[in-house]
């Protein structure tokens, strides 16, 4: 929000050469302006690299306090990523009230550092708050796009045609996919399929080829639904599905608790800690099943066959526990970083 402004201004900081942009352009959302600033890895790379990326956000770090100087913000919501170093630095400079949000429960590298200098924290679960000083946090709950908040089971139904007498089973692994849960998805699907389950399988941009090719070799069945990408219609997936197998980022802490969406998570083998920490939290609560990478192609027919109707019936209630919709909360502390409200 610009200090002068009569009406709300909400502006958008990226990397460079990221895919915040297109992440933007996706959202629909009126962002007064859009900018992108220098910063790198220094972690988890070379010492080359990372000497680099520090030289990258020293000239970051200066974008960033051109900008903030000319849109004079009231406050600042970061989310994490090392983008966001530059902006905290400067924002601290010019005592900018700035509030971090961590959508997964164990916060990486760049918010360890961050959360020295910035303002608050927002955090998806109370199990986040022990990483931070006490009085910092609040507990938001993960914020919730429209188009999920607005999807019913029976707009999901009826948009991916789906058989009300059967189960479905939804997969998905990120934008860009996940190799092994697709190629151990299509290898078993001839045998769900005649186990009585419909499939909506989200292969990712990369491997939707070789899932379909996979399928026209089974003779085009019409239960097994194939898309190379949802982003809106996400929501009615989620909606209208029994059960799902997916990654275990951040969102399946809001999304899946909010659908009630039972799911056996299987977290990304490369970033192993942070969704096995939140896949951790889902099984705990008897919402979820956790299931290793390198196991897949072994265990995932067996698991699935083993749950009955009263399982998913259990991790279903056990799942919408847990949901909440943090986008007014989180929005509502932001205005109070910046002093709009009490």
């Amino acid at each position: 929000m610009q200090e002068d402004a009569d009406e709300p201004e909400v502006f958008f900081v990226g990397g460079v050469g990221g895919m915040e942009l297109n992440m933007v352009i996706e959202s629909g959302l009126p962002f007064s302006g859009y900018a992108e600033v220098r910063s790198g890895p220094v972690h988890g790379v070379g010492a080359g690299r990372a000497v680099g990326s520090l030289a990258q956000m020293s000239v970051g770090t200066m974008q960033a306090l051109q900008l903030l100087r000319r849109w004079r913000p009231h406050a600042i919501l970061m989310t994490g990523g090392w983008v966001n170093v530059p902006v905290a630095l400067a924002a601290w400079l010019l005592r900018v009230p700035s509030m971090m949000y961590l959508p997964d429960i164990e916060p990486g590298l760049a918010i360890k550092t961050l959360r020295h200098i910035v303002s608050r924290v927002a955090v998806t679960v109370e199990d986040s708050q022990g990483f931070f000083r006490k009085g910092q946090t609040v507990v938001t709950g993960y914020p919730l796009r429209q188009s999920v908040v607005s999807a019913t089971r029976q707009q999901g139904k009826a948009f991916f045609q789906l058989k009300p007498d059967k189960r479905t089973l939804l997969v998905f692994g990120g934008s860009r996919g996940a190799r092994t849960i697709n190629t151990a998805v299509s290898a078993i699907a001839p045998d769900l399929l005649a186990d009585g389950w419909q499939i909506i399988h989200v292969t990712g941009d990369l491997e939707a080829q070789a899932v379909i090719e996979r399928k026209q070799a089974m003779g085009m069945p019409e239960d097994y639904k194939i898309y190379s990408y949802l982003h809106h219609e996400m929501g009615m997936a989620m909606a209208a599905a029994d059960l799902a197998v997916c990654r275990s980022g951040a969102s399946t802490l809001g999304e899946l608790p909010y659908f009630g969406l039972p799911a056996i998570l299987v977290p990304y083998p490369y970033a192993w800690r942070y969704q096995k920490v939140n896949a951790d939290y889902l099984v705990s609560r008897g919402a979820a099943l956790l299931m290793r990478d390198e196991d897949m192609a072994r265990d995932l027919l067996p698991a699935l066959r083993a749950l009955t109707v009263a399982d998913l019936g259990r991790m279903r209630e056990n799942a919408r526990g847990l949901g909440v919709n943090g986008a007014d909360t989180l929005a509502l502390e932001l205005l109070r970083t910046a002093g709009q409200c009490a």
